[in-house]
C-alpha cells in the first residue's frame, strides 16, 4: 500500500482540480457566495479529502467507500460546474480547466475503485 495519501496520483489531480474551482469561483457574483459558490467548493474540497481519510483507514473496504464518497462529490463539481457554464459564471477558460480536471479526476477514481474492487470484503 501507498505510504501516504500524499503519493496518490488521483489525490494529486484532485488538489488541482480545488485550487482550479477556487480560482474560477473568485469571478463568480458576489450574491452567489452562499450559494453555487459555497457548494461547489464545498463539493471540490470533498474529494481530495475524502480521498486522504479513505487512504488513512485500516482496510480496502474502508479505503473504496471513502472512494465512492468521492466520486459522488466529483459528480457533484461536474454539475455545478454546468450551471455555473448555464449561468456564465467565471472565466471560460477557468471553467474549461475546471471541466476537464473534473473529468480526469473521476476517471482516476472510477479506475482506482475498480482496481481495490477485488480487495474489499464482500457482503
Amino acid at each position: 500500500m501507498t505510504q501516504s495519501f500524499r503519493d496518490l496520483q488521483v489525490w494529486q489531480r484532485s488538489m488541482q482540480l480545488t485550487v482550479a474551482i477556487y480560482r474560477l469561483t473568485r469571478e463568480f457574483p458576489r450574491e452567489e457566495i452562499y450559494g453555487l459558490t459555497s457548494q461547489i467548493r464545498r463539493a471540490a474540497v470533498s474529494v481530495p479529502s475524502n480521498i486522504a481519510e479513505g487512504q488513512g483507514r485500516l482496510g480496502p473496504g474502508e479505503f473504496r467507500q471513502f472512494l465512492s464518497v468521492a466520486r459522488g462529490s466529483i459528480c457533484e463539481v461536474q454539475t455545478q460546474l454546468e450551471i455555473a457554464r448555464a449561468l456564465q459564471f467565471g472565466k471560460p477558460a477557468l471553467l474549461n480547466e475546471a471541466e476537464s480536471l473534473s473529468h480526469e479526476v473521476g476517471k482516476m477514481i472510477f479506475a482506482f475503485l475498480e482496481s481495490i474492487k477485488d480487495q474489499a470484503p464482500k457482503n
